[in-house]
This record gives structure tokens, C-alpha cells and sequence, in this order.
């Protein structure tokens, strides 16, 4: 049978303040039981809740911004404004802010790299992006995936304003650019068969 404890002592147990543990369960972090004439107490269960809730206090609130060049400082400076007014008016704190220049199709993104990292290494609670394109132009389905799978929550704020429309029309030129490349290169490489085999013929005809 799991033992009960009164606030104080579940306090000394945990090393929190009886303040501390009062102030847990008015935010909903750790709900206090209450025995019939209304008074707090915790059980067992509550101390591995506390551990599991130390974890997570430690791991941060990223907020990560990007776009693609250096001529968008703009719009950099106005997805960080909206991307305030959204936590401030969600009464998130954040812990980190992280600004990026550099392609959305850009895997190799240092800042990027580091974020993806920190997530797999369960650092990440909640991720807060302007709009999906943000963190990545294609993809976006598996990093939320992997970020779940680490505990870490990813929230759009979905302001597609955020996402220029010029810089879109860059990356599927882009896109149209590397399969062109491709084509080509196979056009070519098709061209160096035939023209290797023609003498083979011409060998077998004399």
C-alpha cells in the first residue's frame, strides 16, 4: 500500500518548499490529493512524478526563425516580432531564440543541425515556429515525428504571411534547376553509350 505524506513532509522528502509544491499544484504541474476534510497530501507515485517533472522543467523553449538570405533581415526582424506577440499572448517563456539565414531545402543548416540534435537529445519541451516552412521547406511530417518521439512538442503559430512568396518561388526554381541537372546528366550519359557501342557494330559489319 502506497504511504501517504502531508505537504511538509512530501516537501522534505522531494527537497521542494511547501510554497513550491502549493504554487505545482495551482499551475497543474503536480496536483495535490485532498482527504475528505480538504487537507493536501502525496503519495508514492507523487515522488516519481516529481523526478518526471524535474526532467522536464529543465528542458527548454526554443523558438526557432529563418529565412533564406541576407536581404530578407526584414522579414527576419518581422516573424521574431509576431513570434513574441504569440508566446507572450500563450504566457510561454522562452529560453532560447534562435534566428537562421539560409535556405529552407538546406539541410546542412548549422543552427538547424544543432536544434534537430538538442531534440534528439530530449533538451527540447515545445519548439514554436512561425509556419511550417520555416523549419523546413519539405520534411516537416518526420521532424515532428522524431520530435515526438523525444518528448518535444512542435507549435506552428501558422502566420503564412511569415512565409514570403519570393523566396518560395527560389527554392522551386531550384528544385526545377537539380532535376534539369539530372535529366541532362542522363541525356549525356545515355549519348556516351551509344556512341561507345556504334563502333562495335560497325566492327561486326566489316
Amino acid at each position: 500500500m502506497s504511504k501517504k505524506y502531508r505537504i511538509h513532509e512530501f516537501g522534505v522528502l522531494v527537497g521542494r518548499s511547501t510554497k513550491t509544491l502549493r504554487r505545482w499544484d495551482k499551475e497543474g504541474h503536480l496536483v495535490a490529493k485532498r482527504t475528505i476534510s480538504n487537507q493536501r497530501y502525496y503519495d508514492d507515485e507523487d515522488v516519481r512524478k516529481v523526478l518526471q517533472l524535474e526532467e522536464q522543467i529543465k528542458r527548454k523553449n526554443v523558438v526557432y526563425c529563418r529565412v533564406s538570405s541576407k536581404k530578407q533581415q526584414k522579414d527576419l526582424d518581422s516573424q521574431l516580432e509576431a513570434m513574441r506577440t504569440f508566446c507572450l499572448g500563450r504566457g510561454v517563456a522562452i529560453d532560447q531564440w534562435i534566428t537562421e539565414i539560409g535556405g529552407g531545402m538546406n539541410f546542412k543548416r548549422p543552427k538547424f543541425l544543432k536544434l534537430i540534435t538538442e531534440i534528439l537529445q530530449g533538451q527540447i519541451s515545445q519548439l514554436y515556429i512561425a509556419h511550417k516552412d520555416r523549419l523546413t521547406r519539405f520534411g516537416f511530417d518526420l521532424l515532428d515525428y522524431l520530435a515526438k518521439q523525444n518528448n518535444c512538442e512542435i507549435i506552428v503559430a501558422n502566420q503564412e504571411q511569415l512565409s514570403p512568396e519570393k523566396e518560395m518561388m527560389e527554392d522551386l526554381m531550384a528544385i526545377i534547376h537539380t532535376f534539369s541537372c539530372r535529366i541532362y546528366g542522363l541525356r549525356k550519359y545515355k549519348k556516351m553509350i551509344k556512341n561507345e557501342v556504334k563502333p562495335e557494330k560497325s566492327e561486326k559489319s566489316n
